[in-house]
């Protein structure tokens, strides 16, 4: 298997545990999952072989309009969750 992943999953995952550290209440596992699922979907694939590789070739503009675009799309996705929790869902 190629070792190669999404860039964007990982600010999604720094961004998701930053929400779950700073909340009052825990963010479960499975609304985690959602929120990333769904602000994954809304964000440009970035794929990359290693972090290391990455953060080289990202400039300081680049990265910030990224966290930028990765909190936004965060912010929309946990509110589509709390708007139709997954028991209210049809799976």
């Amino acid at each position: 298997m190629l070792n190669i992943s999404n860039y964007y999953e990982r600010l999604v995952i720094d961004r998701l545990w930053k929400l779950t550290e700073q909340a009052d209440t825990p963010l479960s596992p499975g609304m985690q999952e959602d929120v990333a699922c769904l602000a994954l979907n809304k964000l440009p694939p970035c794929y990359m072989r290693n972090a290391i590789d990455k953060g080289i070739n990202v400039g300081d503009q680049q990265f910030q309009e990224m966290t930028k675009a990765v909190e936004v799309a965060v912010e929309q996705a946990m509110r589509q969750v709390v708007l139709r929790p997954r028991e209210h869902r049809d799976d």
